[in-house]
């Protein structure tokens, strides 16, 4: 999908056509509208499709004049849980005359600069436009991780009172997301720290006083997730513990158990045999047999529970 924004008069309007000053924005673009834009705008192809792979690195390239700054932004895996995070890249390039951000799928960042929500956003400051679109990326993280530890928190009380593999297996997923969060504030810190030598941004001091913003901000979304990351990875091995140690608890009580039962069965099939036995002529022979399987089973559970088995 291809949509077209420019800021007139301090406010945006969407428009039909290309139009210099303007921002362009490709979510999930198909190869006609990537030709396009490269054709009507001179951006180089290999720019705009860098955002389409997935496994694309977060980096900055230069070329011809133009700026292609790639970094990786969260999304929610699936809107019908808040379990599935991960990672997807944004390209943004930037020429003399345009700014071309590049998506693979509908998030909330870029929204906000469409519904106007972000204060002292215009087209034509295209170097405030990409600070501004980082501060709001780093912001997003920190969002997504303190979901993350809230629902951490939720699936911990429920396994305390479940001890069910789901937990454990939902716990595995926040684990995996905190694991994509970590690689891709590493890789965007290492963008930005690049971004932060480069001339355009040592042009004006209140951009460079944004960028070291976002760097900080970024910061502290690594450091969140490394912290819960740490805490979640130590709660799952203590959970994990528990529960083998439950398990222990329950084959031990069920091995006593056999233990007790077997001795009463032991003496009614001795006293279940076709021969001569004591008490076979007593009125009060089957009393007499069940009153030894009881007194012997109590023996049992005595020197089981001496021996600290129950």
């Amino acid at each position: 999908m291809l949509r077209i924004f420019k800021t007139v008069e301090e406010r945006l309007f969407e428009l039909e056509a290309f139009e210099e000053n303007a921002w362009i924005h490709l979510q999930d673009p198909e190869d006609e509208e990537i030709m396009l834009v490269a054709e009507e705008l001179g951006v180089e192809p290999d720019f705009l499709k860098a955002a389409t792979d997935e496994e694309e690195r977060a980096r900055i390239d230069w070329e011809n004049g133009q700026t292609l700054i790639l970094v990786d932004v969260p999304v929610l895996d699936d809107e019908r849980s808040a379990l599935n995070y991960t990672t997807l890249p944004l390209g943004i390039v930037h020429t003399d005359k345009y700014i071309v951000t590049v998506c693979m799928a509908e998030t909330t960042i870029i929204e906000d600069f469409m519904e106007e929500r972000v204060r002292g956003f215009y087209t034509f400051k295209k170097t405030r436009f990409i600070l501004q679109l980082l501060f709001k990326i780093s912001a997003k993280y920190l969002v997504y991780l303190r979901q993350i530890d809230k629902v951490s928190t939720n699936v911990q009380n429920e396994l305390q009172k479940s001890m069910k593999n789901r937990e454990l297996l939902q716990m595995m997923q926040l684990e995996k997301s905190l694991v994509f969060f970590s690689t891709s504030l590493v890789a965007n810190e290492a963008v930005m720290e690049k971004l932060m030598r480069t001339e355009a941004v040592k042009k004006y001091s209140e951009d460079a006083e944004l960028l070291d913003d976002v760097i900080v901000e970024n910061k502290q979304a690594i450091e969140m997730c490394t912290i819960y990351r740490d805490i979640l990875s130590g709660t799952m091995d203590a959970f994990a513990s528990i529960i083998s140690n439950n398990l222990n608890v329950v084959m031990k009580f069920l091995a006593a158990a056999t233990i007790i039962l077997s001795v009463p069965t032991l003496i009614a099939s001795i006293w279940g045999m076709n021969v001569r036995l004591p008490f076979m002529e007593s009125p009060i022979g089957f009393w007499a047999v069940l009153g030894i399987a009881c007194a012997a089973a109590g023996i049992t559970i005595w020197l089981l529970w001496k021996k600290k088995m129950l």
